[in-house]
């Protein structure tokens, strides 16, 4: 899946991430992690954020992550909807036999 322009998600509320991604054309994954947690789980959240981008086929994308706490499953569903707003792509949320369907 291609990123077509910058896109924001989330917030910068306790237990939340606030997630931007930037198109990154040829340049491959980039990513910039600022966390309240990080010297404990920054690994773990790097590895989140990898999964989601290849789940989704993103192999250029410029990703920073300002996370408050957030749990594995917010930061997930956050990456996701960024994705999805930076591509353009619609989602066909009846869809229950995969992760992600473009419409």
């Amino acid at each position: 899946m291609m990123i077509n322009k910058p896109a924001v998600c989330g917030t910068l509320e306790s237990s939340d991430v606030q997630i931007t991604i930037r198109p990154n054309e040829g340049k491959g994954i980039e990513i910039e992690l600022d966390s309240v947690v990080k010297t404990i789980f920054g690994d773990e959240i790097l590895k989140t954020v990898r999964e989601v981008l290849e789940e989704f086929g993103v192999e250029d994308a410029e990703v920073s992550l300002v996370d408050k706490g957030a749990l594995d499953c917010v930061i997930r569903s956050r990456m996701q909807a960024v994705i999805l707003r930076a591509s353009g792509e619609k989602y066909d949320w009846s869809k229950e036999d995969a992760l992600w369907k473009t419409a």
